[in-house]
Parts: C-alpha cells; structure tokens; sequence
C-alpha cells in the first residue's frame, strides 16, 4: 500500500511509520550568545522528528516578541536556555497540524496556537499538551502571537484596578500595552499610556487609552503630570514592561493600596525607593510571568481562553501588525521589533 504524503516547497513528510523522506528545512538560528541582530542567521536545519504525546505542526505564522530576545541573550532561568549548534529562535506561534504521535486527540488540519520552542522555523515538534486549538480561519497573525492576549488579560487582572479607577501602562506602543487598553476599555477603567515619544502611526486613545503621557515633552515631574490627568486621585495600578527612573516616579504616584505589576524591563537602568515609599501608602510590587513559561495549560484554563480567543479574534479589537515577513526577511523584522514598537508587532509568515 502506498504510503500517504504531504508535500510543503522542499520537504516530504510520510506516516504513519513517518520515514523523512526529505530531511531540512529553513528556520532562524543561532550559535552563540548575543544580539540578536549580531548572532541570528537563516539555515538549513534537520526536520524534526515525533513522539508519543507529540505533534507535527506545518508553521503558519509567529511573534517577534522582547522574550525570544531574552532566549537569544541566554537571559531566561533553566530550562529556558538555548542548546547548540543550530538553536531555532522563537518561543511562540501558531501552525496546522500535519502528524501526531500516539496518545494525541488532535486531529491533522486543526490550527493550533502555542507557547514552547523553535517556533521561527518551517515546521516544529510540539506536545500536545501545550497546544491552543484555535477555529477554523481565525487569522494567523492573530494565532501567531497568542502569547500577547493572554499576558494583556492577566496583567490586568493582576493589576487589581477596578472600574472608574487609573491605571498606568509603560511602553505604550507595544503590542501588550494595547491589548491591555483595549481590555481595560471593556471594563470601564481609566488608562494612561506612558510613551517615549509620540508617533502618528498608532492611535493609543482610539485603542482605549483616556490620557497619552509623552515623556519627551514633560515639561512637569511625571508625578505632577499625572496628579493633574486623574484630577488629583494618582494612579491605582501600574503595569510596567520598561523599568529604569520613571518606574520609581510612577510608584510614588500610587494611591493608598496601590500595585506596580513588573512585566518587562526594557530599560537597562535601575529605579530607587525609599522603605516609606512602600510602608506609607500600603503598596505592592509584584512580578507576572507568563502562565505557560513553565508549564502548558491545564484543563481548568480552557473556559478563560476561549473567551480570550474569541474576543482577540474579534474585528472590532484591533491587533497592530507592523509587518507579515517570510523567514528570509529576519533581519528587518528584528530590527523594526527592536526599534519601531509603533509600527506594530512583527510577524513570521510561512
């Protein structure tokens, strides 16, 4: 009996005793650690192979996002270390299943979103476990970087601000940033959106922001700027992905009870407090960390993320996109997600 195929550009794919015909595709790897726009090239890398409890997934789209950078830089704590020669890049995206192991329920041709490894390459070997079914003809731009509604969801929900109060969110123009504005719309809270200068190409009120602070153009401290926006009532949350001075700043405008949530640290400098910047005021500072850095979903997460899929899937909940590039193009993508967040998010399209 002949031995059904699926044939994608170069490589040949056979089950069910899966023999690879053919056996390299394209990804994005590195070697050493670095830069990623000094260490990244596009290579010939060997198909992966399946096992028990694993999925054959054909790419379809994935994120450029500040961890995969972190991954690159050899930043993130075990078991989040690169392996080398040839590691892949890229900790999220999304693909169609194209082979499952034993013990897998997916069936071939669903479109599966997932956080886990090697995810800027023609394919990728995934355990079931840490796949997101996604339906039929959800966009693939919006698959691929499932990461960022999830984050944005439960930033906001770590934030602990309530309906009517002010929230602070760093790094404005980054795709997190707007997604959490976006569901800090739908649940009536006020949002400021602190950026480092003010770009035409994004507009931050129309994507849920009720005041835009625009650090270049201060001409007050931050905390008699935002003391002015809230009419007096300061800030009831932050949500910070730059750190550096500002985060300090933001922390003393905090009302009795208030809470910082640290996501990022875009900023290579430090913030200062004093013990009573903390005591006086009742505040908290906490760390949010991806729910599936460590760990895929869990049965009891899935009521929680069809509702996130469904409304990030939503036309009226607007995902900036600066760019949909094939592998080759890594290099522009890289380099527009490090330095124009206003562009929007930079997407690889297979």
């Amino acid at each position: 009996m002949q031995t059904p195929c699926l044939r994608s550009g170069r490589v040949q794919i056979a089950w069910p005793d899966r023999p690879l015909l053919e056996t390299a595709m394209k990804a994005v790897v590195f070697d050493a650690i670095g830069s990623p726009q000094d260490v990244l090239y596009l290579g010939d890398v060997p198909m992966p192979r399946i096992g028990d409890g694993e999925v054959l997934l054909r790419m379809v789209s994935a994120s450029i996002n500040p961890g995969d950078f972190l991954f690159i830089q050899n930043l993130y704590p075990e078991p989040k270390k690169p392996h080398f020669p040839r590691q892949i890049a890229g900790n999220h995206g999304a693909g169609i299943v194209e082979a499952v192991g034993a013990n897998v329920a997916l069936k071939p041709g669903t479109l599966v979103a997932f956080s886990y490894y090697n995810s800027w390459a023609e394919y990728a070997a995934v355990p079931a476990a840490w796949l997101i079914p996604l339906p039929a003809g959800y966009p693939v731009e919006r698959a691929g970087q499932m990461v960022n509604p999830i984050t944005a969801w439960d930033l906001l929900a770590d934030s602990r601000v309530q309906p009517g109060q002010w929230l602070a969110v760093t790094a404005g123009y980054s795709s997190v940033s707007t997604m959490v504005m976006q569901f800090a719309q739908r649940r009536g809270i006020n949002v400021i959106a602190l950026v480092r200068r003010s770009r035409d190409r994004l507009d931050l009120k129309g994507l849920g922001a009720t005041a835009i602070l625009d650090l270049s153009g201060l001409k007050v401290g931050i905390r008699e700027a935002i003391m002015d926006m809230t009419d007096g009532a300061g800030l009831n949350g932050i949500i910070d992905n730059v750190g550096g001075p500002v985060s300090g700043e933001l922390i003393r405008t905090l009302a009795m009870g208030g809470q910082m949530v640290i996501n990022g640290g875009m900023s290579t400098e430090r913030f200062e407090l004093h013990n009573f910047d903390v005591l006086l005021s009742g505040l908290e500072i906490r760390a949010n960390i991806y729910r599936y850095f460590f760990s895929p979903p869990v049965e009891a997460d899935r009521p929680v993320l069809r509702e996130i899929v469904d409304i990030f899937g939503q036309p009226d909940f607007h995902v900036p996109v600066g760019g949909i590039h094939p592998l080759a193009e890594f290099e522009l993508a890289v380099t527009n997600s490090l330095d124009r967040a206003d562009l929007g998010k930079q997407i690889f399209g297979m």
